[in-house]
């Protein structure tokens, strides 16, 4: 439940956000590295937001995030740079679904000689680090897609066909097409909204969902039989360099696996772990560099904070970090991160 308090400060901070939208001129805005659908959504709605208010306005995604994965590969990309513009000091940085600064290691490229420039940090992460000059966050939205609807009807903006599909793109991937937990009415209400305003929902759902490269087959079919089941809970499962490279699969290729893990009949959570392909270096010295993904499926158990013991972090029921451990150490760690919280739900029942 939301106190007063809380609903205060992020009316505040939506009031701040609006004014500060409203001054702004010249913007750059940004998202976390390896954007997912909210991020790419709610990235590609805000620039279509302020070019609708006449803003000068630049996307910014680094080289190593394109091109984009294939079922985003549609949304429109005007304004894109990868590479901070000569003019940054004019510009306000605005950093969408990014719960800490360090989730785009590539953005410190947007940093002027003196320091940060002046940041809008606008996110849904409850665990969001608050770096910006303004922060409105808000955890009871049901993705930053929604935060992003709601800033373009308070500014006046059309629902353009266009801007509605990027806005549907976000909310359709962050609540599991409405089948997630964090899917209420007003997730609803929006969905409702952009329908009336173009969307095409069959074809966006095809293109987001459907168009599978074999390739992703192939990983999809190595994921689980690596999967791994233990009785406390834990639904596990990793990709190895090796198995990208046997599957033709990028490294985009790995996403919804971990979906399949977190459905299996008694999980209370599910990890994938997948090698970083862009940290080549280090895997040729021997020591791999994983991604982890965590998804609850008991939704009691907070995957956040066992994230955050990592320096990662996400929201309650999704969640993920980077790590060296070897396979057999993170599989410990994950387990006892798992039974700690288990405890603590008996000790408070």
């Amino acid at each position: 439940m939301t106190s007063l308090g809380e609903l205060s400060l992020r009316h505040s901070a939506r009031a701040a956000v609006l004014a500060e939208l409203r001054r702004a001129t010249a913007t750059v805005v940004v998202t976390h590295e390896h954007p997912d659908g909210d991020a790419l959504g709610s990235l590609v709605a805000m620039q279509l937001v302020l070019t609708a208010l006449g803003h000068d306005s630049l996307m910014f995604i680094a080289p190593a995030d394109l091109p984009l994965p294939y079922e985003y590969s549609f949304l429109p990309l005007a304004g894109l740079v990868s590479d901070a513009p000569g003019d940054l000091s004019r510009r306000t940085v605005i950093f969408l679904d990014c719960g800490n600064i360090e989730r785009n290691p590539a953005a410190s490229c947007l940093r002027p000689a003196a320091g940060w420039g002046h940041i809008l940090n606008i996110d849904h992460h409850h665990d969001n680090t608050r770096f910006g000059a303004v922060n409105y966050v808000d955890a009871q939205a049901s993705c930053t897609a929604e935060m992003v609807w709601d800033i373009a009807s308070e500014l006046g903006v059309e629902l353009t066909p266009e801007l509605a599909g990027a806005l549907y793109v976000g909310l359709i991937t962050d609540t599991g097409c409405f089948m997630y937990e964090n899917t209420g009415p007003r997730a609803h209400a929006m969905a409702a909204e952009l329908i009336e305003a173009g969307v095409d929902v069959h074809g966006l759902y095809q293109r987001v969902y459907e168009g599978v490269p074999f390739g992703k087959l192939m990983l999809l079919a190595r994921g689980l039989a690596n999967a791994e089941r233990y009785d406390d809970g834990l639904t596990v499962s990793q990709l190895s360099a090796e198995d990208f490279a046997a599957s033709g699969a990028a490294a985009t290729y790995a996403e919804g696996i971990i979906d399949h893990l977190r459905a299996v009949r008694g999980t209370a959570m599910a990890a994938l772990a997948r090698d970083r392909l862009d940290d080549c270096e280090r895997q040729a010295e021997g020591e791999r560099l994983r991604k982890v993904s965590l998804r609850a499926a008991d939704m009691r158990i907070d995957v956040s904070a066992i994230a955050r013991a990592q320096g990662g972090g996400g929201h309650r029921a999704a969640a993920g970090f980077n790590t060296s451990m070897p396979w057999a150490e993170l599989v410990a760690f994950l387990r006892q991160q798992l039974a700690e919280q288990q405890r603590g739900l008996q000790a408070r029942t």
